[in-house]
């Protein structure tokens, strides 16, 4: 879980920490906007030069600096212009470069840092957050904020910077008027903080709804197959009916709030202009206000007033953002359970034998699946693992491959703790051929390369033909470049079976896991397997997770795991021989009867 020190910081100072190394081009993209909005306020002060030329003649503003002649002034006027619109465009397109480059390189960086982050997590974390939720943090909420950052911090930078710049000239050129043009902003400053506080949980709700509806629309996807086969068509689309219309509500809160800001913030806004435009008005035609100066700050109320129409798509901009920022940064601080050693283990130390040493453990506390195993692997040996449904076995491959960590007792590789030493080196010892495969969309070469990417052709066709799947992928339309489909689709589940064996064997892993790796095949293809894993289990530490004892009966040692406990271990004949509960599992699959001790 996210540490628990973050869950009261702002999200926006959350993201200031995560953004230290872009410091630099924030605030030079800072600086543009800055600079574009600063000369973008210049034209109303030509614009009162220009009245003040036509009222005043050699006695304006211009006439003071030498210049005295009208139509002199009125062609500097002109030159002033060009150079402040030039200038203008110059920083808009310098802004625009910058900010929108710096979006999508935060953007990127944070979804990568994000995606890598998810990888070094544990299975536990994987099991309380569906993929869709995930990839709405990946996708939906990253893009969220790089939105802001396109669009939204230039807004506020310059609506900041035009308050400071209009609200300075205002108290220099007439401070006894310019508190009128500064009426509305308390009013729209609270309004704005009332508003973020009142539409914040509403986007964290609308957050939240597009997370469910994303899960939901994956597992679908899915599960698509299923869905044909139990005619669950109507059924589905009323349940994403549903999910749809709980991520519309959310939005139509939000969007009802958000909605009412503007006008409410217009009003305001037009208090403000009209006391300036008649309290002004008056001061001018009393002669205590010069004209120019008026048309001046008539101008700037509006430059000043005008911007504030927009902050509330801003806040709502922003609010959206940073409720996407903090599920993304909760995310990234989601600290994992199985924590590196500091050691490596070696190719020779993985070709040792394996011990679990008194372990227990449990998914949920207080419910053991395991409980107080003594167990050992023997190097370049075959052990097996049988058992009933739930028995624990494959939770014991799980543990050794880290997955998960014991609650207690020890497991060993080649004589070292593999709490000792790093994932990575741990798993480079391991290959494993799991019963639930997983096949890239991709090509089948690439599907066996996969733990190998170097692997030449020839390395590729040789662990195919040790794993018998190099005819069958001759008689593909395209061999080794034939397109699997997603999850393997496109291929029997002895075909996926096949490769995945071939994916392990390219490895050259020590140690070879086979979990039910022969349980979805039929009899032929469980045949062809069969031989396979004979010749490459030789001089190889093999475990192998079994429910068809017919695929075990050659192990070397045999443990039969029962309720999170091994209750028996040895050879097939000396199992069969105790007449215990692996002759019993022997008796009903085969009608064999063991032979009497």
């Amino acid at each position: 879980m996210p540490a628990s020190a973050d869950t009261v910081v702002p999200p926006l100072k959350r993201l200031w920490r995560y953004a230290s190394g872009y410091r630099k081009r924030i605030i030079l993209a800072s600086t543009w906007s800055f600079l574009n909005k600063a000369v973008d306020i210049a034209p109303p002060f030509l614009i009162g030069m220009a009245i003040d030329v036509v009222v005043n003649g050699s006695d304006s503003l211009l006439g003071q600096f030498g210049i005295e002649d009208q139509r002199s002034q009125i062609v500097v006027i002109a030159v002033l212009s060009g150079i402040i619109w030039g200038l203008e465009s110059l920083f808009e397109y310098l802004l625009g470069v910058e900010w929108r480059n710096l979006a999508q390189s935060i953007q990127h960086d944070l979804r990568i840092d994000t995606y890598e982050h998810i990888q070094d997590l544990d299975l536990g974390f994987f099991e309380d957050r569906s993929t869709g939720d995930l990839m709405a943090v990946l996708n939906d909420d990253v893009n969220q904020l790089e939105r802001f950052l396109d669009v939204g911090a230039n807004e506020v930078i310059q609506l900041l910077t035009t308050v400071t710049l209009i609200g300075a000239s205002f108290f220099i050129i007439a401070p006894s008027v310019a508190w009128l043009a500064f009426l509305p902003i308390p009013i729209i400053l609270w309004g704005s903080l009332l508003f973020q506080k009142k539409i914040e949980p509403r986007y964290a709700k609308v957050r939240e709804e597009a997370a469910s509806i994303n899960s939901q629309l994956s597992n679908n996807l899915g599960g698509m197959s299923t869905i044909k086969a139990f005619t669950a068509e109507d059924r589905e689309v009323a349940r994403i009916e549903e999910e749809s219309r709980r991520y519309q509500a959310a939005n139509q809160a939000a969007i009802k709030l958000s909605s009412a800001f503007t006008p409410l913030i217009r009003v305001a806004i037009l208090f403000g202009f009209t006391a300036m435009l008649v309290w002004g008005g008056y001061l001018a035609l009393e002669g205590s206000l010069n004209v120019g100066l008026y048309s001046v700050m008539v101008f700037l109320t509006q430059r000043l007033l005008w911007p504030l129409t927009r902050l509330g798509q801003t806040v709502d901009l922003y609010q959206r953002a940073m409720a996407s920022t903090n599920r993304i940064l909760d995310v990234l601080d989601t600290e994992p359970v199985i924590l590196d050693g500091d050691d490596t283990l070696t190719a020779d130390e993985g070709s040792g034998s394996i011990v679990f040493d008194s372990v227990t453990f449990s998914y949920e506390e207080g419910f053991p699946v395991l409980s107080d195993i003594d167990v050992e692997i023997e190097a370049s040996n075959t052990t097996a693992f049988v058992g009933s449904t739930g028995s624990g076995k494959t939770t014991i491959i799980k543990l050794l491959l880290r997955f998960y960590d014991p609650d207690s007792g020890a497991i060993s590789v080649g004589g070292r703790d593999i709490r000792k030493v790093t994932q990575q080196s741990l798993r480079d010892q391991i290959a494993l051929v799991s019963q639930d495969v997983f096949l890239f969309h991709g090509t089948v070469a690439q599907n066996i390369a996969y733990g190998v990417a170097s692997a030449s052709t020839e390395d590729i066709e040789k662990a195919a033909m040790a794993a018998e799947a190099h005819d069958f992928i001759l008689e593909l339309p395209n061999g080794y470049d034939t397109i699997v489909g997603e999850r393997g689709q496109k291929l029997s589940g002895g075909q996926r079976q096949r490769l995945s064996i071939a994916r392990a064997l390219l490895t050259d892993s020590p140690i070879l896991i086979l979990d039910e790796a022969t349980s979805a095949v039929d009899n032929e293809t469980e045949a062809a397997i069969q031989r396979s894993l004979a010749r490459i289990s030789h001089n190889r530490t093999t475990v192998v997770i079994a429910h068809r004892l017919s695929t075990i009966r050659n192990a070397d040692r045999i443990y039969v795991v029962d309720a999170g406990q091994v209750v028996e271990f040895g050879t097939h004949d000396e199992l069969l021989a105790n007449r215990g509960p692996y002759a019993a599992l022997w008796a009903v699959q085969t009608g064999e009867v063991a032979p009497t001790a």
